[in-house]
């Protein structure tokens, strides 16, 4: 359990997410990442010299990246600053939150930057020398389809650890649809009232066309509308399957950023010092092959385990949730209704950035938390190689 990891109450923020091959398909994730950052440390009023480390996290590759986390704080202004490069696919938030929160608790940080940012759009298309190769002939890699296609340890796809685990649960194509349609409606919910929800965190991206015209996106891009028919009337996407493709996320790009630091200096940055967020602990898990969706459960376990408390104390709760089966398992294990998580959004909805997912997840829960006036949250979720990790936070 965690002691010394806080969150200022306002310091973080999401960007609006963009279903790929959309408004960001061709900028460049890390400049357009560090230039969003850059504009809101302006707009909070900070210089980028509060924060003397980061975690920067990132799943797919961009040109240049080699450099990582050293040419993001360049970008954003804190030259001198160092950090490091994190990638655990759809964890990379999860592992980087709790990795900063170790460094306080020993006091090696005093105020960690976690950024993240990813670009799933036009993902690169990479190749390897292969001397032994006929003619020379190269090793070819499609960054992201090879690998949404197939790991490299069972040669599956990630659907088929989806309905391996609604298989082996018993679940039906009509509960998935069920699930669907109940998380499109909680995303309704972040939409009303002109968007009032989601405008206590998001941040607007700012994409230079050229030195005249300037477009802003400020609001999720491409999600696509979801009707009880429409969605029962789709078929599986794998025969004898339960998940259409209203019932899984869609691949996406955005950015995010989340401040960590010492309680005091979390209050003193703080839009309401009244408010105080604390991050408690941390869980993971990887379980049997080709189970990705089993593995949210026992991470959220351990992470409650880890705070001390049980599923029965938390207030909010917030998964990363890529299909149907991954609820569901963790409703079926966890004694959890349907309706009592991830109210106003989550992944299935409004896509998987990869790297700023969970952080989009951890904002979320606690602006839930605050409008229920405080309590305990839970964000879990699964990761490639049938991995999961978990954070609990306290709002006071």
């Amino acid at each position: 359990m965690y002691t010394k990891a806080f969150i200022p109450y306002g310091g973080y923020y999401s960007s609006p997410f963009a279903k790929w091959q959309g408004t960001l398909a061709n900028e460049h994730a890390l400049i357009l990442g560090a230039a969003t950052a850059k504009r809101w440390l302006l707009a909070k009023g900070w210089e980028p010299s509060i924060f003397d480390y980061t975690y920067h996290g990132q799943t797919v590759v961009q040109h240049r990246c080699f450099y990582g986390s050293t040419w993001i704080n360049s970008m954003i202004g804190a030259d001198y600053t160092p950090g490091v490069t994190i990638m655990q696919a759809c964890a990379t938030a999860t592992t980087s939150l709790n990795m900063a929160a170790m460094a306080l608790e020993t006091g090696l940080h005093q105020a960690p930057l976690c950024f993240f940012a990813d670009r799933l759009s036009n993902a690169p298309h990479l190749i390897w020398p292969n001397p032994k190769g006929p003619g020379g002939e190269v090793i070819h890699e499609n960054w992201n389809m090879d690998n949404f296609n197939g790991d490299p340890i069972n040669k599956k796809p990630m659907l088929v650890t989806a309905e391996n685990v609604a298989k082996r649960s018993g679940f039906t194509k009509e509960q998935a649809d069920e699930l669907a349609i109940c998380r499109f409606e909680q995303y309704q919910d972040a939409l009303k009232d002109d968007r009032a929800f989601q405008k206590r965190y998001m941040f607007p991206i700012e994409i230079q066309l050229n030195k005249k015209k300037t477009i802003t996106l400020d609001a999720d891009e491409g999600i696509p509308p979801t009707t009880a028919e429409g969605v029962k009337a789709l078929k599986a996407v794998i025969p004898d399957g339960i998940h259409s493709f209203a019932a899984q996320t869609h691949p996406a790009d955005g950015n995010s950023c989340i401040l960590l630091t010492t309680k005091d200096k979390a209050a003193k940055l703080s839009v309401d010092a009244s408010k105080t967020i604390q991050l408690l602990s941390y869980g993971y898990a990887r379980v049997e092959p080709v189970h990705m969706p089993a593995a949210p459960v026992p991470a959220a376990k351990m992470a409650l385990e880890q705070a001390g408390i049980k599923i029965g104390d938390v207030k909010v709760i917030k998964t990363h949730n890529p299909f149907a089966a991954n609820d569901l398992y963790f409703m079926q294990q966890m004694g959890v209704d349907m309706k009592a998580m991830n109210n106003y959004g989550c992944s299935m909805i409004w896509g998987h950035p990869q790297a700023p997912t969970v952080a989009r997840l951890v904002i979320e829960g606690i602006e839930e938390a605050v409008m229920k006036g405080g309590g305990y949250v839970l964000i879990t979720g699964c990761a490639a190689g049938d991995t999961g990790a978990a954070l609990v936070l306290k709002v006071s």
